[in-house]
Parts: structure tokens; sequence; C-alpha cells
């Protein structure tokens, strides 16, 4: 029986004469031995070592286990085993320590009091080899009946078996908890079990006492020869192919992928205008020429820059200004196609400022039409009724109520489109309201329960 401990320097190494000794792992120098001459009278069965240093822990194979100091090599306390051990494994993080019998049952033994608190049997062959998860909660075990069982420390319960064609002779789990490994009988392989508990919901609760395992094949490489490429790479080509739909249900609200700046600040734009305008207007050079003209004469004199260049007319042409935009082309020709895809993409990619530009262009004062404004209150109520895009059709409308509010009122055909739009918002927040209603009912309750 050997261990090695926690920090690498030591190894301890158990006899079948019943001697335990201790030597340096560098120098290879003996460092001692416990007990008198030797520490049990029968075979030693397994060691294990804290992970402190401070406590070494023997069993032997006339059913004793043993604490000795790790240092002064004293004996510290001494426990008879209903059988006789036919090995042992420490959990150091936990304290928990595991003892195979020869009975083929398995106790668990807390190293703080020094008292077996699980029993567990069930195996019908000898136990060759057991693990702990890394939590601690689970232990595994193999043994010659070609089964592999997994207890469940907290509840004292089998919560999972399995048999295999080949005895496992050896088996541990990854530091995470995500693979096991195990070795079998005549078979220099490694085979890896995955732990489902990690990916998928796994009941854990205790198996029947008639439970009957059935047999797991063995992990396995596929062979070359049975592997179809063409198949397999006419799938690949459909994944990659693959298209997520824009909206998973009609009766789903979708949001957009726009970022927060392009519909949230829809409405604080005077507020940012505000923050942002410089406090002195920005002055324009004077512009010199090229060669300063001088005035004919004996004196050289330069000519007075003219006072007409300076006053030179701000007004802007408002035949640029009359153009329509390719969002207002395009809202005309919806109302006689009522399709709105065109416009409502055209408006997903302006900025903040452009979509307030085009959006106060509609009103008759600014070049635009009712007929135009009637248009866009209705690719509003497209959008709410696809429930596609449907933070941006709150902030679009947001925006247009804003801006044209007055001339809504004085529009009897535009006041029944907004009236017709808000009942259709009404009916759509009023069945978000109580689904959010009752998903923060219950997080609230889980909440509560869990404390």
């Amino acid at each position: 029986a050997v261990d090695i401990t926690s920090c690498g320097n030591f190894a301890v190494i158990g006899l079948s004469t019943g001697r335990v000794d201790v030597y340096n792992m560098q120098s290879g120098i003996h460092r001692g031995h416990y007990g008198k001459e030797r520490a049990h009278e029968g075979a030693i069965r397994g060691v294990a070592v804290d992970g402190l240093n401070q406590l070494i822990i023997t069993a032997g194979s006339e059913g004793l286990i043993k604490f000795w100091k790790f240092k002064t090599k004293d004996l510290v306390y001494s426990t008879e085993l209903s059988s006789s051990p036919s090995g042992i494994l420490l959990q150091r993080d936990s304290g928990i320590l595991g003892i195979a019998f020869d009975d083929f049952s398995i106790s668990v033994l807390d190293i703080e009091t020094r008292k077996i608190v699980r029993t567990f049997s069930g195996h019908h062959g000898r136990i060759n080899d057991m693990t702990f998860s890394p939590d601690g909660r689970w232990l595994i075990t193999s043994s010659m009946d070609c089964t592999i069982k997994t207890w469940d420390l907290p509840s004292g319960c089998l919560i999972d078996c399995f048999l295999v064609d080949s005895a496992a002779v050896s088996l541990t789990m990854s530091p995470t908890g995500d693979f096991l490994a195990t070795t079998h009988v005549d078979d220099l392989g490694i085979y890896l079990w995955s732990n489902r508990s990690l990916y998928s919901l796994i009941s854990l609760r205790p198996l029947p006492a008639d439970y009957e395992p059935c047999m797991v094949t063995r992990p396995s490489t596929c062979p070359v020869q049975d592997v179809d490429v063409s198949g397999d790479e006419e799938t690949c080509d459909e994944m990659i192919e693959y298209v997520s739909p824009e909206q998973l249900g009609e009766q789903l609200v979708t949001l957009s992928l726009l970022p927060e700046s392009r519909w949230k600040n829809l409405l604080s734009l005077d507020i940012i205008k505000k923050k942002n305008k410089p406090r002195e207007p920005p002055k324009v050079p004077k512009s010199a020429p090229f060669f300063i003209p001088t005035v004919p004469g004996l004196i050289p004199r330069y000519v007075a820059p003219e006072e007409e260049n300076d006053t030179q007319s701000k007004i802007v042409n408002l035949g640029v200004l009359a153009q329509k935009s390719d969002f207002y082309v395009h809202l005309e020709q919806a109302l006689s196609t009522n399709e709105y895809t065109v416009p409502l993409n055209l408006l997903k990619s302006l900025g903040p400022s452009n979509i307030e530009i085009e959006l106060r262009s509609l009103a008759p004062e600014g070049g635009g039409s009712t007929e135009v404004m009637l248009s866009f209150l209705k690719m509003i109520e497209t959008m709410l009724n696809k429930k596609y895009n449907f933070e941006l059709a709150q902030a679009y409308l947001a925006l247009f109520l804003k801006l044209h509010l007055k001339v809504l009122s004085s529009e009897p055909s535009l006041l029944e489109e907004v009236s017709r739009l808000s009942m259709q918002l009404e009916e759509t927040w009023i069945h978000l309201q109580t689904l959010f209603n009752q998903s923060l009912c219950l997080l609230t309750y889980m909440k509560s329960a869990l404390l």
C-alpha cells in the first residue's frame, strides 16, 4: 500500500509484514517507521495521509484502523473494524475515509470524529477500486461482479449502477468531475465516461432494492471503414446553410437587433442637442487673397477688404430641402402596395438625428402631407400586428406623436388611425404585463423559498 503526501515530499509505504515506512521523494532517504517494530500485526491493506501532513491512517488485515502523528510517529487512536479491510481511500478536502472490506461491503469513516458515518452493501465480488467525486458527495466503486456503482454520501443511497462486459480494476474522476476514467481486466485501454448530470437533467433519487442494472458497452472509437464520408459532408453542409428565422413565432413579441443608442434616445434629442451646443458660435476666419492688390500711385498702398464679402446671404436654397427623401418616396408607394418592409429597413439604417429629420419632414409644414403621415401610422400598425421590431415601433411612434401632436388632433383620418393604434398597443401591453407579473411573482417566491 502506497501514498504520497499532498506536498509531494514524502512517500508512505505499507508492507505485507505490517511495517509502514516513510521515505523522502527527492533523495530516497528513509525517514522512519511507525510503531516499535511494525505498525500492524497483519499485512498493511491501505495507508493515507491527510491534506496538512498531520495524521497518517493505516489499515491492517487483522481488522484495525490506526491513526498516527505524521512527524512524531506516535499512535493517536485505534479502532476495530467489523471485517478485514481490503483497501482504503481518503478524500483530503472533506476528511472522509472510504474503507472496502473483504465481505464486499463499504464503510465511510469521518477522520475528525473517528466514527463510521455510512455503510454500503450491494456488491457481489471483490471491490477493486474506489474514487470520490471532486465535491466529496459521491463515492464510486468498481467490483469483480462487473458493476460500477455510485453512492450518494449525504443521503446514504445508491443512485447509479451499470454493468460492463469486463470488470473494472481501477477508476478515478477528473478534477472537474466531468469524466470518469476506468481500466478493465485484460485490456490496455483507458475508457472515459461522461458525467450526464453536468449537461442534462438527471434524477438522483435512490434506486429501488430490486433494481437490475443494464449492460453498457464500453466507449470505443469508430472504425474508419464504417464512416460514410459523403453522408457526413452533406449533413455538415446542411448545418452550415441553416439560417435562423427572424421571428420564431407570430404569437411571440420579437425585438430588433439594433443597439439601444439607435432608438432609446429619440425622445431626448432636444436635451442632447442643448448639452452639446457650443458656448460661443464658431468664428469664420477672414480669407486673405493670394495676391494682395495695391492702389496705383506714387506711394504703394494696399486695397482695403470690401465689406460686401462679409455680408453674404445666410438663406439656404429651399429647392434642396424640397426634394423628397427615399423614405418619403417609399412611404408614398406603400399606400398603394401596403408593403412597408423597404421604408422600415431604411429607417432602421438611420441614426437618431436622421430619424428625427425624416419624421419631421412628414408634416405638411415640413414639405410632407397627411397621406404620408397616414402611411407612417399604418407602417407602425403593421409592425405591431407582426409583433416584430417591437421596441422600434414604440420609439418611432413616441417620437412621431411628440413632433406632430397638433397636426394629428386636427385631421380626422389621422385621429382615427391613432385611436386604432392606441387600442392595439393597450391590448399587446396588457398581455405582456401579465406575463411579466407572473414571472416576477415566481422569482419572488423562489427567492423567499430558498431563504
